[in-house]
């Protein structure tokens, strides 16, 4: 298995952590931080790149995919925390070659909590190379 985890979430929560106070990040998923802002990187799919395999059946790259979570709970600008937070991500996602394949605000049950989920694809190599999908 190609495993990218550890640099991915280094490289986003060095990010988080120099641009936004007191961040909370975490790798794992969170339905309900108990600090705010915070970001969940889960890595959500690391499948085999089939084109790829050869005869040997070698994994030499595999598709991956990572869903983010931003929360807020401001008072007033929740929203613009999420985004402000999801901008940071997506810079740090698209150096790294991933490409965003959706993002978008989700209904929570706290009102007061404001949420946008993102999620990002590439497929690497066994080098760690990353392509664009």
């Amino acid at each position: 298995m190609i495993n990218v985890e550890n640099e991915v979430f280094s490289t986003v929560a060095t990010a988080l952590r120099a641009t936004v106070t007191g961040i909370f990040v975490s790798g794992e998923y969170v339905a309900a931080p108990s600090t705010f802002p915070a970001v969940t990187l889960v890595e959500d799919d690391n499948a085999v790149y089939q084109r790829s395999m050869d005869s040997s059946h070698t994994e030499n790259h595999a598709a991956i995919m990572y869903t983010v979570n931003a929360y807020s709970n401001k008072t007033s600008g929740k929203k613009a925390e999420c985004k402000a937070i999801l901008a940071v991500i997506d810079q740090q996602m698209q150096d790294m070659g991933f490409v965003r394949v959706n993002a978008n605000p989700v209904e929570m049950a706290q009102a007061s909590i404001y949420r946008m989920i993102a999620r990002y694809r590439a497929v690497i190599s066994k080098e760690k190379l990353v392509y664009r999908r």
